[in-house]
C-alpha cells in the first residue's frame, strides 16, 4: 500500500515546540494550502491541514519557522478517533511529516559599513 502526502504551505502560527514524557520532541502545526482554483468570487480558497513532526524535524521547525512560513512537507496521512466530553465520538485526519523543507529565501543580515 502507498501512503504518501506532498504538501506545499504556510505555517498559520508559530511553532511551539513541546516534550513528551518520554523526552520526544513534537510540534504541532497547521499548514495553509491554496487550492489551484478560484472561486466564484475570483479568489483563492485553502485547505487547513493539521501536521505532527517529530524529533530533529519538529527542533529545526521550532528553531527557523514562524508564522506564515513557507514550507514543504512529505509524509503520510494518519488518522485515529476518540470520545469527547459529550461521549460523540471525533474524527482526527492528520499528516505525520516525515520531512521539511524550508522554502523561504534566507535573509540577508544588513550589515552598517
Amino acid at each position: 500500500m502507498i501512503n504518501q502526502v506532498t504538501l506545499v504551505g504556510r505555517l498559520t502560527k508559530d511553532p511551539e515546540l513541546r516534550v513528551t514524557q518520554e523526552g520526544t520532541s513534537i510540534v504541532h502545526v497547521i499548514v495553509a494550502v491554496n487550492r489551484n482554483y478560484k472561486n466564484q468570487a475570483g479568489n483563492y480558497e485553502a485547505d487547513f491541514v493539521q501536521c505532527i513532526f517529530w524529533n530533529k524535524v519538529a527542533e529545526n521547525t521550532a528553531q527557523y519557522c514562524h508564522k506564515g512560513s513557507l514550507v514543504g512537507i512529505v509524509g503520510r496521512i494518519q488518522t485515529r478517533n476518540y470520545e469527547n466530553q459529550e461521549q460523540k465520538k471525533v474524527y482526527v485526519t492528520e499528516v505525520i511529516a516525515e520531512s521539511v523543507r524550508f522554502l523561504d529565501p534566507k535573509k540577508v543580515e544588513q550589515t552598517i559599513p
